[in-house]
């Protein structure tokens, strides 16, 4: 479109040369005429077909009213194929279309007949407009996936003889972070190719540079608020909603019917450029509607109140300037390259973040970042930040840290270290300027675990109807062999050793009222992963009873408690005393 650009032509005479020699054109190969709907912008009003090129606004046209090529098809058009037999193979570069080009015009005239087939989308339509706005892809110089081997970019739309669309996309697509610029093949401009963009080669993303993209948004697009485009006005309206312009419909219209007319495949990157671009119209005035004449100089002034006006450099001996020095143009940016531009940013297989307290997270967040055409992106500063409550900080001290992606795109952030309060939070992964990409990844810290819990003795717990169990049990738990600290620990009186019906007789803890409770929650091992429970008391029924702990993690033991009265003491009888009456046997001598 504004590549290759050698020469501009002005509206008025030349215009209407141009579409005299269209019609003749047209009659000498006995095409059918390009006519336009009844009612639309065949009248060569502009105002008819919604024109309005000076007025600096893009009415929503899909290019924003960017310019485009005007050469008119050859003056002989090839047959429809199979109408005559002496049909070449081959033609001219002009009737061809290269073979990429062609396919990917064909699949977008057979996706949208599935999806919106009333609309009646020919594929020579797309031709037509791909031949106006790009040459055809600059003659199908497009690589084996359809994507063109350079960016094909458009003139700044800086209000400077074009449209003023100032930038919406941060340059990831035009590689300009000041202005848009139309895009690839079709020319869309970011905007429009935000809400169109498709993805027909299925390779995961909508480039407006890639042919077979690019074809299918246009095809979308011109099919919008149920046009049927087998209709000559709702065509118009089609084509007029990509270009407001009537020498655009015009151009589009000729090609459409050549196009009709029959056409062939030819190789890519052999199809002939077009030379011819059209001319923007300046911005007129505010109100006036026309074009601003040039500025006066400025006149002659004194230099100082009362004193003598300066010489004048334009006569003989004048000496000097008597004008200031004029400001230089301000130059269009040079767009940065979509292989240079940021585009967008990934998850680089990040898996789900999730840690105990206090303990390093398995897995590190790595993001990808990627230039305007989808490849990697090197040298992308990063920034990585923690939000939350839990404690979690990198490795380091730090809640926020920034890195550079490498060769491969990504950027991996240090380890998270867990803190120690359970809870989840968030880490925000932000890269880009003038319109940053976010990625945000919900982490999750879970309270200390332990895989194993143990009582510190082996003495039984025995206690006697109505009193208290003397000896206090004390467990330790243990995660990989190691002290657990920190671990919350629930103890519930239970009937089962599995703990799936509690009890609700024999022994009990205390609530703070004195009043029995068997189950008790909020405890907590010591820094050496030992909990010693409160105390326990019996009440009035005897057995054995099941004291089960369960830590965080899933670890748990059962202990026993027994509840019996304590074994009665017979008194000791006292022993026989001789009776008095009875007399001594007789002492031998």
């Amino acid at each position: 479109m504004a590549a290759h650009m050698r020469r501009r032509l002005r509206k008025g005479a030349t215009t209407t040369a141009v579409a005299a020699a269209a019609v003749a054109a047209l009659a000498a190969s006995q095409a059918p005429a390009a006519t336009l709907a009844d009612g639309s912008a065949g009248s060569g009003d502009p105002t008819a077909a919604g024109e309005d090129t000076a007025s600096g606004e893009t009415d929503g046209a899909a290019t924003g009213n960017s310019p485009y090529y005007t050469d008119l098809p050859p003056l002989v058009t090839p047959d429809r194929p199979g109408s005559s037999s002496g049909l070449p193979a081959a033609g001219s570069a002009e009737a061809g279309i290269p073979a990429s080009i062609l396919a990917a015009y064909k699949q977008a005239e057979r996706t949208v007949a599935t999806t919106d087939p009333s609309c009646r989308l020919p594929w020579q339509l797309l031709a037509a407009i791909g031949k106006v706005e790009s040459g055809q892809a600059r003659g199908g110089r497009v690589d084996a996936n359809g994507t063109t081997t350079s960016p094909i970019l458009g003139p700044a739309l800086n209000g400077q003889g074009f449209a003023l669309i100032k930038d919406t996309d941060g340059g990831a697509y035009d590689g300009d972070s000041v202005h848009d610029r139309a895009v690839g093949p079709m020319q869309f401009i970011p905007s429009t190719w935000a809400s169109w963009g498709q993805d027909a080669n299925g390779d995961g993303r909508k480039d407006p540079n890639n042919i077979y993209d690019a074809a299918l948004a246009a095809g979308r697009y011109l099919c919008a608020n149920d046009r049927d485009l087998a209709l000559a006005a709702d065509l118009d309206k089609a084509v007029l909603s990509y270009n407001r312009s009537t020498e655009y419909l015009r151009t589009v219209r000729s090609w459409y019917s050549y196009y009709q007319r029959g056409t062939h495949e030819i190789p890519d990157g052999t199809g002939t450029l077009p030379s011819t671009p059209s001319t923007p119209s300046p911005s007129p005035r505010p109100g006036t509607g026309s074009v601003p004449s040039a500025t006066p100089s400025p006149k002659p002034s004194p230099s100082k109140p009362g004193g003598k006006p300066s010489p004048d450099p334009t006569k003989p001996g004048g000496g000097g300037s008597t004008s200031p020095t004029p400001k230089p143009p301000t130059p269009t940016p040079t767009p940065t390259p979509p292989s240079e531009t940021f585009g967008s940013l990934e998850n680089a297989g990040t898996g789900p973040l999730r840690a105990t307290a206090g303990r390093t997270f398995d897995e590190r967040v790595s993001v990808r970042a990627r230039n305007a055409l989808g490849a990697p992106l090197a040298k992308v500063p990063v920034t990585f930040t923690v939000t939350g409550d839990t404690g979690t900080v990198f490795a380091g001290g730090k809640r926020s840290v920034t890195v550079r992606t490498g060769a491969d795109g990504t950027a991996t952030a240090p380890e998270l270290q867990a803190g120690e309060k359970a809870g989840e939070f968030t880490v925000t992964a932000v890269a880009g300027t003038g319109r940053p990409r976010t990625l945000t990844y919900a982490a999750t810290v879970t309270a200390r675990q332990a895989d194993a819990i143990a009582r510190t003795d082996e003495k039984a717990l025995v206690a006697a109807p109505g009193e208290k169990f003397a000896d206090a049990v004390t467990v330790k738990a243990t995660y990989k062999d190691a002290a657990a600290a920190g671990v919350a620990v629930t103890a519930t009186m239970v009937k089962d050793r599995l703990g799936v019906i509690d009890n609700d007789k024999g022994p009990y803890f205390k609530d703070a009222d004195g009043k029995p409770l068997r189950t008790l929650t909020g405890l907590t091992t010591d820094d050496e992963g030992q909990l010693r429970l409160p105390e326990i008391f019996a009440d009035d029924n005897e057995g054995t009873f099941l004291l089960r702990l369960t830590t965080e993690g899933g670890a748990s033991i059962v202990v026993e408690l027994t509840v019996e009265a304590a074994e009665e003491t017979a008194p000791e009888e006292p022993a026989e005393t001789p009776d008095a009456t009875e007399t001594p046997a007789a002492t031998k001598p």
